[in-house]
């Protein structure tokens, strides 16, 4: 059914949650930002409006603008932030027990850390009421 090496591949990623992946000798570097398991940084929230991404989106969709260094360091990111290639993708953002699943849509530019997540209200809402302001040691993870 499988042969030994799908195996011990599959025992290494149950064992350490790690993947293995076969990459070119002349593949290019990859973000660290991607390769992360889990990042953390504060969460917030605004109004959105028409995002970098040019995509226009309201206070009640389930999306966040990403630091901007992450946002412009993203692979294949070019100084048309409309092309890059971190719109659409998703995270996943969890606080005290809460997550939710957002799309990004927008840079921060306003964001301190480099893993620091802009909400909109209504996903700021499901990690935290919005009286806190900023949470502090959100982590997300791509999904």
């Amino acid at each position: 059914m499988f042969s030994p090496i799908t195996k011990f591949a599959f025992a290494l990623t149950f064992v350490s949650g790690l993947a293995l992946v076969a990459v070119p000798s002349n593949a290019s570097p990859i973000n660290s930002t991607l390769i992360a398991r889990s990042n953390t940084g504060d969460g917030t929230f605004y109004a959105p409006g028409m995002g970098a991404c040019g995509i226009t989106n309201s206070a009640s969709d389930l999306i966040a603008a990403m630091a901007e260094a992450t946002f412009d360091s993203y692979p294949g990111a070019t100084g048309n932030p409309n092309n890059n290639p971190i719109c659409n993708k998703k995270v996943q953002a969890t606080y005290q027990g809460k997550s939710v699943t957002v799309t990004i849509t927008d840079r921060c530019a306003g964001c301190a850390g480099e893993f620091d997540l802009d909400f909109s209200p209504a996903a700021f809402d499901q990690l935290a009421d919005e009286s806190v302001g900023r949470i502090h040691g959100m982590t997300w993870d791509y999904v």
